[in-house]
């Protein structure tokens, strides 16, 4: 039998009455939850060279756990040399128990190996109680080393919450342990 995932259980047993407290929720459905991170690599040399976009994929798969979906072209610009069809990138959809994980990883792990870091930016909200970020290299996650890097790459990350305010949702990742920087 696995075991849960510890961030996972600290939202049931800490998170949720905490929240339940700080906005007055009459309801425990109320408190906002995680619902899905995704994961993307932009790959825009994939549309001359394959190999960048299989190395791409290939570490986010590392990362994450889960195989990616490589995105194509849905039309053709030609200022960016783009055909319809062409591949120019990958993502990774997470859900229930490797999302929790893979938060963990983030948090734990991956934010306080980044060179001078002083917290992410609290502009990455969208207004709905979702949160971006962007890390311009893969090798700052464990799962990826170093030396067999042939180009850095950079990784986007969004979470999705059920918060309907943004300060729901900052309330909620700082819970989460999310070293957000003051405004």
């Amino acid at each position: 039998m696995a075991t849960t995932p510890r961030l996972r259980d600290r939202y049931s047993t800490e998170i949720v009455a905490q929240m339940t407290e700080e906005f007055a929720y009459k309801n425990v459905m109320q408190v906002p939850k995680l619902v899905k991170v995704v994961a993307s690599m932009g790959v825009g040399e994939g549309r001359e060279d394959a190999a960048h976009v299989t190395t791409a994929a290939d570490d986010l798969m590392a990362i994450c756990g889960q195989r990616p979906k490589i995105t194509r072209a849905r039309k053709s610009i030609s200022n960016f040399k783009l055909r319809e069809g062409m591949t120019v990138g990958c993502f990774v959809t997470l859900r229930g128990d490797r999302m929790y994980e893979f938060m963990d990883r983030l948090v734990a792990l991956a934010l306080p190996r980044i060179r001078d870091f002083r917290g992410l930016s609290p502009n990455g909200f969208d207004g709905r109680g979702n949160y971006s970020l962007g890390l311009k290299e893969q090798t700052v996650f464990p799962e990826i080393d170093p030396d067999k890097v042939q180009r850095m790459q950079g990784l986007n990350i969004t979470i999705v919450t059920t918060a309907k305010t943004d300060a729901e949702a900052l309330a909620l990742l700082k819970r989460f342990g999310l070293p957000l920087a003051e405004k």
